[in-house]
């Protein structure tokens, strides 16, 4: 786990929604609350923790953008993330 948390950890980033276009255009973008931590959810997906995933998503935390907030996404493409990629998934969040 301590392996996996340190190889996500690099993963940590930040990109411009322009840098994102192309990942949600192949519906592999998920929206990650402010409220959660980026890393935590990233390891939750990386290892398989569908329970908790699970329950995020119940909980409406964990979604695909959507078609709004890619619109207004789209009117400021120099608007910053932060993002981790666990694949075949790019994690987002507003900064």
């Amino acid at each position: 786990m301590q392996d996996l948390k340190a190889e996500l950890t690099q993963n940590l980033d930040e990109a411009e929604w322009e840098w994102l276009i192309p990942h949600v255009q192949r519906d592999a973008v998920i929206l990650v609350p402010i409220e959660l931590d980026l890393l935590n959810v990233g390891i939750a997906i990386a290892s398989d923790n569908t329970l908790q995933v699970q329950q995020w998503i119940d909980e409406q935390l964990l979604a695909k953008p959507s078609v709004a907030q890619i619109g207004e996404w789209n009117g400021d493409r120099a608007k910053r993330f932060n993002t981790l990629i666990v694949q075949p998934y790019v994690l987002i969040q507003e900064k």
